[in-house]
């Protein structure tokens, strides 16, 4: 067939993702999109098992399920000795318990310094007036070059110092729009953030109607990488595992029988999910079920 005849694909790739190393990880550093051999592509996906600081009410009962009974520490070894590449931790605190919960997080993160061997993900809160107070916290008494997220429009100024000050990799999240990703990269390298330092979080949203915008907007950022945009050649990290757990069929078994069995439902979800986020160009995927990691390891 002539290329007069077809629609012609150029994989003659400009630019590289960014590659930064971070306690023996590899994140980014993609030649093309995932799974390519045009391109010699040597970057592997790399997967992160996320563990609350708090089991609350908000999180599924299979997951409770997994972690009852065990003491925060003995959820951590467990993690770490799992096959995930990276250990992520969320500190769910309340707004109204934070400030007696700093103290009890500095001695967490000191006592763990000796134990964790993985590669380690700080996160906050997820609520902006308690991550400007807990995320400078965290950045300062890491037990080691971390990744910490994350940053937004509204908190990167408070953040930003913190983390270039201490030396660790920060996550800078965006509403799902390509625009807003590139000016927050652009701000945050303003305000002294390296660009060799920065993970890009696109807010993926959950599967169903969201995930389609979740898996383009990840595409879109990456093919403006490699076309040369120096502002969004940062690697991507898409937490999975929140989204996935959001929907009904995935954290709860009041559906039919028909609907199969609920632990490997709720596990296929995650899985569904993160397939589709390293296919459209993910670096890392964040999970929160250790059973999804063991299939997409598979898989990958």
């Amino acid at each position: 067939m002539h290329k007069s005849d077809s629609i012609f694909v150029d994989f003659n790739i400009k630019e590289k993702i960014r590659k930064t190393e971070i306690a023996g990880a590899e994140i980014g550093g993609a030649a093309s999109f995932p799974f390519m051999k045009e391109n010699d592509n040597p970057a592997k996906p790399l997967i992160a098992l996320e563990i609350p600081y708090n089991i609350d009410e908000g999180y599924p009962d299979i997951i409770k399920e997994k972690w009852r009974g065990k003491s925060l520490p003995q959820i951590l070894e467990e993690a770490d000795s799992s096959n995930a590449d990276i250990i992520s931790i969320k500190f769910n605190i309340s707004e109204n318990l934070l400030n007696e919960k700093i103290s009890e997080i500095k001695d967490f993160l000191k006592n763990i310094a000796s134990k964790i061997k993985k590669t380690l993900i700080l996160r906050g809160a997820n609520n902006n007036s308690i991550d400007v107070k807990l995320i400078p916290v965290l950045a300062q008494n890491a037990p080691k070059e971390s990744i910490i997220a994350f940053a937004d429009e509204e908190t990167y100024e408070q953040i930003v110092p913190y983390v270039t000050k201490y030396n660790h990799i920060l996550v800078l999240r965006t509403p799902i729009d390509i625009n807003l990703a590139k000016e927050l990269n652009i701000l945050s390298i303003d305000k002294g953030m390296s660009p060799d330092r920065i993970l890009i979080d696109p807010d993926m949203g959950g599967l169903g109607y969201g995930l389609d915008y979740g898996y383009s907007i990840i595409e879109k950022i990456k093919q403006a990488a490699f076309d040369g945009d120096t502002m969004l050649n940062m690697p991507i990290i898409a937490f999975i595992g929140e989204e996935s757990y959001r929907a009904k069929e995935a954290k709860t078994d009041s559906f039919e029988k028909n609907w199969g069995d609920y632990k490997e439902r709720s596990s296929m979800w995650e899985i569904s999910g993160a397939a589709a986020m390293i296919s459209a160009g993910a670096d890392i995927v964040v999970l929160w079920n250790p059973e999804s990691i063991k299939v997409l390891k598979g898989i990958i």
